[in-house]
């Protein structure tokens, strides 16, 4: 509801321009944070959020100990969201077991201010907050900002927008695109890039900032992603997008102008501990095929669009993605191969060379199966991985044949050779062995099966209807509204 003075709000059409003016004309400034006066709150409608249309936008604070920041932060998000927000919106306060008066503090701009609800938890954490107030909100997009509003708030509509829209599922704003401006310390300059790194190297991470205090998600994404989080600290952030990631969910990223917080109360330390632990807990969650991501994709519409066989060569007639297969399959054959001399100069020590040669094999063959199943032919899930497991084995045979007659060969040619010679004789039959494992690989144990209406590979041909899967099949529609 408007004050008595201000005329209402119309949103402008779809695809429509908004001219209206702004107080001020073009070089008006930033609107004062609205007060709370006694007619305002007397013309207001009794705040009761059961009989209330649900907001577009639910933006969540969390704090802790907040007492002096609280305020000044709730009422500048409530003046730039009163002017520059085009949709309905809430502000939700989540206060994690303050020991000072920022209770308090939000009880009152919960009084004062109808946009404004509050939460109270006693324990602590940011995740904690985040996972409460997003599954207990029923807006159409959930979205925290830190207190400090370090992040420039005219990133806030662009990273909604594409949410409201039903483009994208999650979104993010990060420090680290190109076109970020940002403010801050060497020191957490290095460690926010090291871990972003780190987690491209551990987890497969594609997205550029996971710790911007910055985010939104659209509400039927977050009801299937928030039962698989565990983490309930800092490392949430983390952890939900990764499993955005492996569900193939589309995540926006918004370049922030950001400015640190001098008064940061984050301990560097802990936190870098707390994010160590949770990234081998969601990597064994991970490896092991712990989590229902087939589930979620089959709930949000994200399984894989049927490529047309037609399509899948390229103008040079190689198979579409074989070059980025090459070098992951490459990076896990190193691998692969160092773990095999090691165990293999490990095990000479106490049995004959064939004995210690098929004891490597057999060893790192489950480990390589596992890892080219996964990061280099993308085949997630538990299916058929039984199946992809013995053909490996089968595969494995060649190679042990390939080694096996190789050390044959040598000790019938050297009745003694050195332990050096041995193993150079078997890096070389390694390297035709991982060249005959990768086209086995591909065109036998991981072979893609033919879409409906595409040409098979053997030239057979499939029914000619394809469907292709909408990825905002799970979108509704949202009608802008008044925001106030």
């Amino acid at each position: 509801m408007t004050t008595p003075t201000t005329p209402a709000r119309v949103p402008a059409q779809a695809g429509q321009r908004d001219e209206r003016p702004r107080p001020g004309g073009r070089a008006s400034r930033a609107p004062e944070p609205p007060t709370a006066s006694a007619v305002d709150r007397a013309e207001r409608p009794a705040r009761v959020d059961g009989h209330r249309p649900a907001p577009v936008l639910d933006l969540v604070v969390p704090v802790h100990d907040e007492q002096t920041d609280l305020e000044p932060c709730v009422r500048r998000l409530e003046a730039h969201l009163a002017e520059s927000f085009p949709w309905t919106y809430r502000i939700t306060v989540v206060d994690n077991a303050s020991r000072d008066r920022t209770l308090a503090v939000a009880r009152s701009l919960e009084r004062d201010l109808a946009s404004v609800r509050v939460l109270h938890l006693d324990e602590k954490g940011r995740g904690r907050a985040l996972h409460t107030a997003w599954l207990a909100s029923d807006a159409q997009v959930l979205a925290y900002t830190d207190v400090d509003l370090s992040t420039d708030l005219a990133a806030l509509l662009p990273l909604v927008a594409p949410l409201v829209t039903g483009h994208s599922d999650l979104a993010i704003g990060s420090r680290l695109s190109r076109s970020s401006r940002v403010v801050r310390g060497p020191r957490r300059e290095v460690v926010s890039r090291c871990y972003n790194v780190l987690l491209r190297g551990t987890l497969g991470a594609r997205f550029s900032d996971a710790q911007c205090g910055f985010k939104a998600v659209r509400r039927d994404v977050a009801l299937s992603l928030l039962p698989l989080v565990e983490d309930t600290g800092w490392f949430f952030d983390t952890e939900l997008l990764v499993l955005a990631e492996r569900a193939d969910l589309r995540i926006h990223e918004v370049p922030v102008d950001w400015v640190d917080d001098p008064d940061s109360r984050v301990d560097v330390v802990a936190t870098a501990v707390e994010d160590l632990r949770g990234i081998a807990r969601l990597g064994r969650a991970l490896v092991r095929g712990d989590l229902p991501l087939e589930t979620v994709r089959a709930q949000l519409g994200r399984a894989p669009l049927p490529v047309p066989a037609s399509l899948a060569l390229t103008a040079l007639g190689a198979p579409a993605g074989l070059l980025g297969q090459l070098v992951r399959f490459g990076v896990v054959g190193a691998l692969s191969t160092l773990a095999y001399v090691l165990l293999y100069a490990l095990a000479r020590e106490a049995v004959p060379a064939q004995a210690a040669n098929l004891v490597a094999l057999l060893v790192t063959a489950v480990a390589n199966t596992a890892a080219n199943r996964r990061l280099t032919f993308g085949v997630r899930g538990r299916a058929r991985a039984g199946r992809h497991h013995l053909q490996g084995l089968g595969v494995v045979a060649l190679a042990w044949a390939l080694t096996a007659g190789s050390l044959g060969l040598l000790h019938a040619l050297q009745p003694v050779p050195s332990r050096g010679l041995e193993i150079a004789v078997l890096v070389g039959a390694n390297l035709l062995a991982t060249l005959l494992r990768f086209l086995l690989l591909r065109s036998w144990v991981f072979r893609p099966e033919a879409p409906d209406g595409a040409v098979a590979p053997d030239g057979a041909t499939a029914s000619p209807t394809t469907t292709l899967t909408s990825a905002a099949s799970s979108s509704a529609a949202v009608t802008p509204e008044v925001s106030r």
